[in-house]
């Protein structure tokens, strides 16, 4: 079975997590959900910035507001599938005796929230229609 299939098998699947190596400290392993749960906040914040940019800007231009509201929803997204793949990443290398797996992901994430960001603040300062 290819890598991409059985690492999708896992996020299904995760008891088969246990198929390899030695049981991890039971500390470890719920340190690790709790990034999951904290991963997934994240998406969820994103996700509702997103709908929260779409429904709450009606003055702003369409073009604008939905790529916006399109750019936190997509983050949102990736930062889910991001969340349950780096729980399954790290669980196995704990079980392995690997160091933990290193990921560009939060680099990514964080550029996109700034620039997101950025782009509201020059919507709120220039862009915003006066009512």
């Amino acid at each position: 079975m290819n890598a991409f299939k059985r690492g999708l098998r896992l996020w299904f699947a995760p008891q088969h997590v246990r198929e390899e190596g030695e049981t991890p400290d039971y500390r470890f392993s719920l340190a690790n959900e709790r990034t999951f749960l904290a991963w997934l906040r994240t998406a969820l914040a994103l996700i509702g910035g997103g709908f929260a940019v779409d429904q709450f800007l009606p003055s702003l231009a369409w073009g604008a507001r939905a790529g916006l509201a399109l750019a936190l929803l997509a983050s949102g997204v990736l930062c889910t599938l991001r969340a349950i793949n780096h729980w399954v990443r790290c669980e196995q290398a704990m079980r392995r005796g690997e160091d933990l797996p290193v990921s560009r992901f939060p680099t990514l994430l964080g550029l996109t929230v700034t620039v997101v960001a950025v782009a509201m603040v020059l919507v709120v300062l220039f862009g915003w229609e006066k009512r």
